[in-house]
């Protein structure tokens, strides 16, 4: 597999994106942001802001309601060109682990043969070989996200897609995953967009970190991330990284202070 950047950017022009409450009361508003080819964008924001909805756009199962949005120039369509990875795995739970990362070639029509050569190679990447022939329900949730990556990753995309995928496994393993992530994403460099709730998550992965408001959701501030790579776990402890991360930190927690419809609003 080719370690070259990928050629395949994100563009997003004035999106806009609603659920059926009006238009003066939309989830996304007048949204505008540029992904650089083979660059790693975190993106925070207070809950329900419309992280989520903004990555569904990004892959073309929503359409906006005004904007526009380009992939590599061209309007999103669902396909093997984006590697999405969500937080609940989503395996399918009567395949085995060698036809669950197979399955987006198995979708584009690639033979039997050639799919299981990639998956299987992918499973020797994020060290789980032995577990070919093993179901969902066998394995810890750290092994099922290493398959969830594996499967992604396996369908050679250009755009990788996260929606908070090391949410619901413990800190330890949730640590070893960030890394996992950062050395397949270094080996291939593909465009990736990654939502998160975790700063210190955020600022570990990224090239620039994304703020996005509370909804109606706006790009509210945009921070590059000046930390040198490749990023190993000492880049947690270093001076730039804590600096980083109280900035942030302190950024979200303004947000959500200043919003009338949080529980933490605080008057005056």
């Amino acid at each position: 597999m080719s370690s070259a950047p990928s050629a395949t950017g994100i563009t997003l022009s004035n999106v806009s994106k609603s659920f059926g409450r009006g238009a003066d009361a939309p989830t996304i508003s007048d949204f505008s942001l540029d992904v650089r080819p083979g660059e790693f964008v975190s993106v925070l924001g207070p809950s329900g802001c419309g992280k989520t909805t903004l990555l569904r756009l990004i892959d073309g199962l929503l359409a906006p309601d005004s904007g526009t949005i380009g992939i590599g120039g061209r309007a999103p369509r669902p396909g093997r060109h984006i590697g999405f990875v969500f937080q609940s795995f989503r395996l399918i739970p009567w395949a085995n682990t060698l036809r669950n990362v197979a399955f987006p070639l198995e979708l584009a029509g690639v033979g039997r043969a050639e799919r299981e050569a990639v998956a299987r190679d992918w499973l020797e990447r994020v060290g789980l070989s032995r577990f070919a022939e093993a179901y969902p329900a066998e394995l810890s949730g750290g092994m099922k996200q290493r398959v969830a990556l594996a499967r992604a990753f396996a369908g050679d995309p250009d755009i990788l897609l996260l929606d908070e995928p090391f949410a619901s496994l413990d800190a330890q393993t949730r640590e070893i995953m960030q890394l996992e992530l950062l050395r397949l994403w270094e080996e291939r460099q593909l465009t990736a967009l990654f939502v998160t709730h975790s700063v210190e998550e955020a600022v570990l992965l990224a090239d620039r970190v994304v703020v996005m408001g509370p909804a109606p959701a706006s790009l509210r501030e945009v921070v590059p991330v000046d930390l040198p790579r490749p990023r190993r776990d000492a880049v947690r402890s270093s001076a730039r990284f804590m600096e980083l991360r109280t900035y942030l930190t302190g950024v979200i927690r303004t947000l959500i202070t200043e919003d009338p419809n949080s529980p933490f609003f605080r008057r005056g």
